[in-house]
């Protein structure tokens, strides 16, 4: 997977080398829900430090009042840490993670179909509506006079 390369400087600026530009951390956060994997090195240290920024990413946001992770969750998480299964936890939460994103998907596409096709039908029918009506209307102002009509006149 080619992840998007972000360098961090010593004067503490990301420069987005894709883009030839510096950026905040709200630009890396809307690069990640846009569905772009981000890498952030420290440019000096060429140490990988994503994890860390992902990690401050996450804390803005809880502190900003859109929190996911309740102080229940967040307890448990950190008596994971140090414990033997520890490494289990970090498989388990990534996968059920993975499969609630997949089924989102998925009850997104059958919720689109559902609409697409229920916005079909609704378009037949009314297609259908409006062609009898309009035959309707070519019946009663083309139609002949007939025989019957020629004589009351």
């Amino acid at each position: 997977m080619n992840k998007r390369r972000i360098k961090k400087y010593t004067n503490r600026r990301l420069y987005d080398t894709v883009d030839s530009r510096y950026v905040t951390l709200e630009d890396i956060r809307k690069l990640i829900v846009s569905g772009i994997d981000v890498e952030i090195v420290d440019e000096a240290k060429q140490v990988d430090i994503t994890r860390s920024l992902l990690l401050q990413i996450v804390s803005e946001l809880e502190f900003s009042g859109q929190s996911i992770l309740n102080e229940q969750f967040l307890a448990q998480l950190i008596r994971f840490y140090g414990h033997p299964m520890q490494g289990f936890m970090s498989d388990y939460l990534s996968k059920s993670l993975d499969g609630f994103v997949n089924q989102q998907k998925d009850l997104q596409n059958q919720f689109k179909k559902a609409i697409s096709a229920n916005h079909i039908e609704t378009m037949q029918d009314l297609t259908k509506k409006n062609i009898d009506m309009w035959q309707s209307f070519q019946k009663s102002f083309f139609h002949p006079l007939s025989e019957d009509d020629d004589k009351t006149e």
